[in-house]
């Protein structure tokens, strides 16, 4: 390194937090770098918030059964659906933040974290109130078995009712996220996670006294430490006077600024609607499976579960190639993206062909870990089979789509899911599973066959236009 890069290293750290990425490196090695030093903590941060869904799914299972299985598996779906806005919102926030950051513009940061800490508190307590009302009317819409209805229902509410503190907490560990801080919230899943698994036994099966819940002691479990977890976040950045801690700079820009909100939407919208179609197609998979009865919707579940493992990365790396893409828009270091998007597409495949052969070579193994009935275990087996290679494509796309929308060019990689999912994944699943003899095993086709017209799309714009676009900052 020399001299003039090691004096912007140090001028770097003196504003910038532990863990963030050094915007001053330009060659490919210092992008590699970069990005593992930000990608590792953020990986292992999902990994842990799964480990308590998966512990949840494991113990739920297995000591409760495959209709409670199937009940965490029918709301899924639907629970997404209903946090799919405040993760586009998120989204948003963190390509605006990226780009401040970057830029050093710390006003404009703060306006950007009072003006997305308000809004989505707000969308929380309208969803609550509107999902708590219509659950039942919305699971019965969705086809969720009549015997696991109930439960279900019980379930959901729980959840529901979470939604306020849930998204609060969801947007703040983007913030850190949109500095280059992947570590703070690493360590605050940790405590999560530890919280979690402390939580689910005794709730679930009333120990210490406390009333035996059964499966709502999971959902109960997952609320709590995400309460006490965030009450602590917030503790931490304050006592670490972090720039996003919020003492009274911040709490002056709790409010809509309608400047902030109006760019805030217009990036947030897109990604937000193609979260929702997302979400709604999986609702379209979901009413699909269960017409093959309760032992295809727990499979459906389970499968979710271990996939979620090889998704992790991709989309971890996606978000890392956003932070990075969107720090060097608003640093004016435009000649970086090249080597940033190389360098995730190098690591989506070195990462996920690691992952994906012990799966499929203990795939069976793995998923008996959830599921003791073998009918049960045949159909998940299968489904993984069928669908698991194509996840080294999705996480492909992921990386490309990022740096667009870091570059603030949100609306056509939501134009391209919208057509890959609604076009392509919904009907070859509806199709091959009423119309032909394949059943079941066609809906699990249609995932593949959405991830490879998605990428052929995103690829097309991506060398005709986006390529030869004149790349500004956001924030100015």
């Amino acid at each position: 390194m020399s001299s003039s890069q090691q004096a912007a290293g140090h001028a770097d750290d003196i504003r910038r937090p532990e863990g963030a990425p050094p915007l001053n490196a330009q060659a490919q090695p210092g992008v590699y770098r970069a990005m593992i030093a930000f990608l590792i903590p953020l990986i292992l941060s999902n990994a842990l918030q799964s480990v308590g869904q998966l512990a949840g799914t494991i113990v739920v299972g297995r000591w409760i059964g495959v209709d409670a299985l199937a009940a965490i598996s029918a709301f899924f779906p639907l629970f997404f659906l209903l946090v799919s806005f405040v993760i586009g919102i998120g989204s948003g926030s963190a390509i605006l933040i990226g780009q401040a950051y970057g830029a050093g513009n710390m006003e404009k940061l703060k306006t950007i974290v009072g003006t997305t800490m308000t809004f989505t508190f707000l969308l929380g307590i309208v969803l609550a109130i509107v999902g708590g009302i219509f659950t039942e009317d919305i699971l019965r819409m969705v086809g969720t078995p009549a015997n696991i209805m109930d439960v279900t229902i019980h379930y959901a509410r729980i959840m529901f009712w979470s939604l306020p503190v849930m998204f609060l907490y969801m947007v703040y560990t983007t913030f850190m996220r949109g500095t280059g801080d992947s570590k703070t919230p690493f360590y605050s899943l940790i405590v999560s996670t530890v919280l979690n698994l402390a939580f689910l036994p005794v709730l679930i099966f009333g120990w210490l006294g406390l009333p035996k819940l059964g499966i709502y002691g999971a959902a109960y479990a997952n609320v709590i430490s995400t309460v006490i977890t965030f009450v602590l976040l917030l503790w931490y950045t304050y006592w670490k006077k972090s720039p996003l801690r919020l003492d009274a700079s911040v709490r002056k820009h709790l409010g809509m600024n309608k400047d902030m909100l109006k760019l805030l939407l217009r990036l947030g919208i897109p990604s937000s609607v193609s979260m929702i179609l997302v979400s709604l197609s999986e609702i379209a998979v979901i009413v699909f499976v269960n017409r093959f009865g309760s032992n295809a919707t727990a499979a459906y579940g389970s499968v979710n579960q271990v996939v979620s493992y090889v998704q992790m990365p991709a989309i971890s790396l996606g978000m890392t190639v956003s932070v990075l893409a969107a720090q060097s828009i608003g640093a004016k270091q435009n000649d970086r993206l090249k080597e940033v998007i190389r360098a995730g597409i190098v690591l989506n495949y070195i990462i996920g062909v690691a992952l994906m052969i012990p799966i499929y070579i203990f795939s069976k193994n793995i998923l008996s870990w959830f599921i003791t009935s073998p009918e049960t275990l045949n159909i998940a087996h299968e489904l993984l089979v069928i669908t698991l290679w194509s996840y080294l494509i999705f996480g492909h796309v992921q990386i490309v789509a990022a740096t667009m929308r870091a570059s603030g060019v949100v609306l056509w990689p939501m134009i391209f899911s919208v057509i890959s999912i609604w076009c392509v994944e919904v009907p070859v699943a509806y199709v091959l599973s009423y119309h032909t003899s394949l059943g079941i095993r066609g809906i699990w086709l249609g995932y593949p066959a959405a991830f490879i017209v998605s990428m052929i799309l995103v690829y097309s714009y991506y060398w005709l236009s986006w390529k030869k676009k004149q790349i500004t900052s956001l924030v100015q």
